[in-house]
Protein backbone atom coordinates (compact mmCIF):
# COMPACT_ATOMS: atom_id res chain seq x y z
CA UNK A 1 0.00 0.00 0.00
CA UNK A 2 1.52 3.06 -1.15
CA UNK A 3 0.32 6.30 1.00
CA UNK A 4 0.94 10.28 -0.64
CA UNK A 5 1.39 12.10 2.14
CA UNK A 6 1.26 15.55 -0.22
CA UNK A 7 -2.09 14.10 -1.67
CA UNK A 8 -5.46 16.65 -1.44
CA UNK A 9 -7.20 13.42 -0.71
CA UNK A 10 -6.94 12.15 2.98
CA UNK A 11 -5.20 9.18 3.86
CA UNK A 12 -7.81 7.23 4.99
CA UNK A 13 -9.94 7.90 1.87
CA UNK A 14 -6.48 6.48 0.05
CA UNK A 15 -6.35 3.11 2.24
CA UNK A 16 -10.08 2.40 1.47
CA UNK A 17 -9.35 3.34 -2.43
CA UNK A 18 -6.70 0.78 -2.36
CA UNK A 19 -8.17 -1.83 -0.91
CA UNK A 20 -11.52 -1.51 -2.89
CA UNK A 21 -9.25 -1.50 -5.67
CA UNK A 22 -7.81 -4.43 -4.47
CA UNK A 23 -11.12 -6.38 -3.75
CA UNK A 24 -12.58 -5.40 -7.04
CA UNK A 25 -9.69 -6.17 -9.00
CA UNK A 26 -9.86 -9.87 -7.59
CA UNK A 27 -6.10 -9.53 -5.38
CA UNK A 28 -8.22 -9.46 -2.35
CA UNK A 29 -10.47 -12.73 -2.08
CA UNK A 30 -13.58 -13.19 -0.10
CA UNK A 31 -12.73 -14.12 3.84
CA UNK A 32 -9.08 -12.84 3.10
CA UNK A 33 -8.21 -11.46 6.35
CA UNK A 34 -6.82 -7.77 6.33
CA UNK A 35 -3.96 -6.77 8.26
CA UNK A 36 -4.79 -5.72 11.71
CA UNK A 37 -5.45 -1.73 12.30
CA UNK A 38 -2.35 -1.93 13.97
CA UNK A 39 -0.04 -3.59 12.27
CA UNK A 40 -0.98 -1.68 8.99
CA UNK A 41 -0.59 1.27 10.24
CA UNK A 42 3.07 0.64 11.83
CA UNK A 43 3.60 -0.57 7.71
CA UNK A 44 2.29 2.79 6.02
CA UNK A 45 3.32 5.11 9.17
CA UNK A 46 -0.03 6.72 10.40
CA UNK A 47 -1.98 6.56 12.94
CA UNK A 48 -4.02 3.54 14.15
CA UNK A 49 -7.25 5.98 13.68
CA UNK A 50 -6.87 6.32 10.82
CA UNK A 51 -6.37 3.08 9.64
CA UNK A 52 -9.39 2.30 11.72
CA UNK A 53 -11.58 5.07 10.53
CA UNK A 54 -11.18 3.23 7.13
CA UNK A 55 -11.75 -0.11 7.85
CA UNK A 56 -14.83 1.30 9.20
CA UNK A 57 -15.83 3.08 6.09
CA UNK A 58 -15.07 -0.32 4.31
CA UNK A 59 -17.28 -1.77 6.28
CA UNK A 60 -19.63 0.73 6.35
CA UNK A 61 -19.79 0.36 2.11
CA UNK A 62 -20.20 -3.03 2.54
CA UNK A 63 -16.80 -4.56 1.64
CA UNK A 64 -15.54 -5.77 4.79
CA UNK A 65 -16.05 -7.58 7.50
CA UNK A 66 -15.08 -7.12 11.36
CA UNK A 67 -15.50 -9.61 14.00
CA UNK A 68 -14.33 -8.20 17.37
CA UNK A 69 -11.21 -9.64 18.66
CA UNK A 70 -10.66 -11.41 15.48
CA UNK A 71 -9.60 -8.80 12.65
CA UNK A 72 -11.23 -7.62 9.31
CA UNK A 73 -12.06 -9.91 6.58
CA UNK A 74 -13.18 -9.29 2.95
CA UNK A 75 -16.85 -9.32 2.79
CA UNK A 76 -18.82 -11.78 0.83
CA UNK A 77 -18.46 -10.67 -2.77
CA UNK A 78 -21.50 -8.94 -3.95
CA UNK A 79 -20.73 -8.28 -7.93
CA UNK A 80 -24.15 -5.63 -8.06
CA UNK A 81 -21.94 -3.57 -5.41
CA UNK A 82 -18.60 -4.34 -7.22
CA UNK A 83 -20.14 -3.64 -10.61
CA UNK A 84 -21.04 -0.12 -9.40
CA UNK A 85 -17.94 0.58 -7.90
CA UNK A 86 -16.43 0.34 -11.61
CA UNK A 87 -18.81 2.38 -12.73
CA UNK A 88 -18.49 5.01 -10.32
CA UNK A 89 -14.39 5.02 -11.14
CA UNK A 90 -14.88 5.13 -14.56
CA UNK A 91 -17.59 8.48 -14.28
CA UNK A 92 -14.39 9.83 -11.99
CA UNK A 93 -12.27 9.31 -14.73
CA UNK A 94 -14.47 10.15 -17.35
CA UNK A 95 -14.80 14.04 -14.94
CA UNK A 96 -10.77 14.57 -14.75
CA UNK A 97 -10.63 14.16 -18.54
CA UNK A 98 -13.19 16.82 -19.47
CA UNK A 99 -11.75 18.89 -16.91
CA UNK A 100 -8.60 18.36 -18.62
CA UNK A 101 -9.97 19.03 -22.12
CA UNK A 102 -11.63 22.21 -21.13
CA UNK A 103 -8.37 23.43 -19.20
CA UNK A 104 -7.15 22.66 -22.58
CA UNK A 105 -10.00 25.13 -24.58
CA UNK A 106 -11.82 22.29 -25.82
CA UNK A 107 -15.41 22.92 -26.62
CA UNK A 108 -18.10 19.86 -25.72
CA UNK A 109 -18.60 19.62 -29.46
CA UNK A 110 -14.68 18.69 -29.58
CA UNK A 111 -14.68 16.64 -26.76
CA UNK A 112 -18.05 14.73 -27.67
CA UNK A 113 -15.99 14.37 -31.35
CA UNK A 114 -12.78 13.09 -30.14
CA UNK A 115 -14.90 10.29 -27.37
CA UNK A 116 -16.27 9.20 -30.73
CA UNK A 117 -13.46 8.75 -32.38
CA UNK A 118 -11.41 7.28 -29.01
CA UNK A 119 -14.60 4.81 -29.00
CA UNK A 120 -14.92 3.73 -32.34
CA UNK A 121 -11.37 2.92 -32.14
CA UNK A 122 -11.57 0.49 -29.25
Amino acid sequence: MIINHSSMQPVYEQIVCQIKGKIIQGELIEETLLPSVRTLAKEIKVSALTVKKAYDQLEAEGFVITVHGKGSYVASANQAQLLEEKKKEVETEFEQAIRKARSCGMEDSEIRALFEIVLEDS
